[in-house]
């Protein structure tokens, strides 16, 4: 069994089966890595295997196939093996997985990516090489939907509704220009691949990677496919897959998620309450009163509570390593922000919001403790209260997110960490645990 830990090879081997049949002499490099994911494809996993070899030979390229037995129960890794493939064994389930453990293992300066079910025409290798081999491009995209769909290959709903309806959703997210987010075929350097840093393990990695080629600034280019109808059962689930695809999006757009609905939210919520705060609305159709004074705050408030969420989850990700560009109002509130404003601004709400309590407070004994209609502005003082409360506690924890409560994370190999008394001898210490920095947030957490 061949492993499929550590970084992408440095394609350079000795004796070594490519192309078909060919051997490589000591130190000679593969030009090009074919890596193919594989789960129960013993239908036509041989078949993808000698097409990329042809395909290959007839690039006049140098190189491998690479395919990666995803715990199949069947011949599919001896028939890969069989016909001139290189298997590797990942036993973790998942896409991602699968294909991060062929990608570790390529050898080629160039990798090429398909699926092994024949529904990609792998004896076409030239086209999707020749943007990557003149040096236009990093990364190059087999695009279906600029190629041609064969019937029955991809159902009516995956057509019409899911694939285009998720690339546009990628597309306006991340400005990217995608025509098709969710091919299964695509090509790129070695370099552009360490750029990308991917680390998706399920069918979002079909997503990650055109996120993660327009963060890195990759030069991308699309090439016409032909997609085939596949061989054997499909292992896509169309709702859940779907699912996957945009809630991963979505994670990765805090502003389009949080931010931009729940500044809506807010200031419909504080419009509304300062209309209403002399009294009820007729709009001819409908008259607005009380009830809509309570609607508004709860909208007001539910809105400041996205926002800072939204705020809270943008730091997260540029922490992991996700750094997607930042957009209005995201690089404001991380210029303008500190702690002691933040708190500046809660306790100037809440302020505002009790001295708004206490008129009214005023206005009850001066009526000697009678019948008081004063419930907008009470509603309006609850309203800011809350939001100040909000702010203030926001702003500690949005420090603690950014900085760390020493006021910088400090790396965790910058000095030992001092041992608490009572701790046992090896074990690891309570105290003096430092935080990840900034400037390597990846490496500190693991990615």
């Amino acid at each position: 069994m061949e492993s499929a830990t550590g970084g992408i090879g440095a394609g350079t081997v000795g004796e070594t089966p490519a192309t078909g049949g060919a051997t490589l002499s000591r130190g000679q490099a593969f030009e090009v890595s074919v890596v193919m994911p594989c789960l129960n494809e013993q239908d036509s996993v041989g078949v993808c295997v000698r097409k990329a070899l042809a395909g290959l030979a007839a690039a006049g390229a140098v190189g491998e196939v690479v395919v990666v037995d995803n715990g199949s129960t069947d011949r599919s890794a001896e028939l890969a093996k069989a016909a001139g493939a290189r298997v590797v064994h990942e036993t973790r389930r998942g896409y991602g997985n699968a294909y991060l453990a062929g990608f570790a293992a390529a050898e080629g300066r160039l990798i090429v990516m398909g699926d092994a079910d024949d529904s990609y025409d792998f004896s076409d290798l030239d086209a999707l090489l020749a943007p990557l081999r003149a040096g236009r491009a990093d990364y190059v995209l087999g695009s279906r939907f600029a190629g041609k769909i064969l019937p029955g290959a991809m159902p009516w709903l995956h057509r019409y509704v899911g694939n285009p309806v998720l690339t546009g959703i990628l597309n306006h997210l991340f400005d990217v220009r995608s025509s098709d987010a969710h091919s299964g075929m695509r090509a790129f350097s070695r370099e552009a691949y360490q750029r990308m840093r991917l680390r998706c393990e399920g069918m979002e990695l079909a997503s990650e990677l055109v996120i993660a080629a327009g963060r890195a600034g990759l030069r991308i280019e699309e090439v016409p496919i032909t997609y085939h109808p596949r061989v054997g059962d499909s292992k896509l689930h169309s709702l859940r897959d779907g699912w996957r695809h945009l809630r991963f999006m979505l994670l990765l757009a805090p502003r389009y998620l949080f931010v931009l609905p729940g500044l809506v939210l807010l200031a419909l919520g504080l419009v509304g309450q300062a209309v209403l705060l002399a009294g009820s609305l007729d709009l001819g159709f409908h008259r607005l009163d009380l009830h809509f004074s309570i609607l508004f705050a709860l909208l007001a408030l539910l809105g400041w509570q996205v926002v800072l969420l939204g705020v809270c989850a943008d730091v997260h990700n540029h922490a992991v390593g996700w750094q997607e560009r930042r957009r209005w109002p995201l690089p404001l509130v991380h210029r303008v922000f500190t702690l002691e404003r933040g708190l500046a601004l809660g306790v100037g709400l809440f302020t505002v919001g009790f001295v708004v309590d206490i008129v009214v407070l005023l206005r009850w004994l001066a009526n000697d403790l009678g019948p008081l209609n004063e419930l907008r502005p009470a509603l309006l003082a609850m309203t800011l209260m809350v939001l100040g409360a909000q702010t203030a506690f926001g702003s500690f924890f949005l420090r603690l997110l950014t900085a760390g409560p020493s006021g910088g994370h400090q790396r965790a190999t910058a000095r030992p960490a001092m041992r608490a008394p009572g701790d046992p001898p090896g074990g690891t210490p309570l105290v003096g645990m430092h935080y990840q920095t900034q400037e390597h947030p990846a490496e500190a957490v693991g990615f």
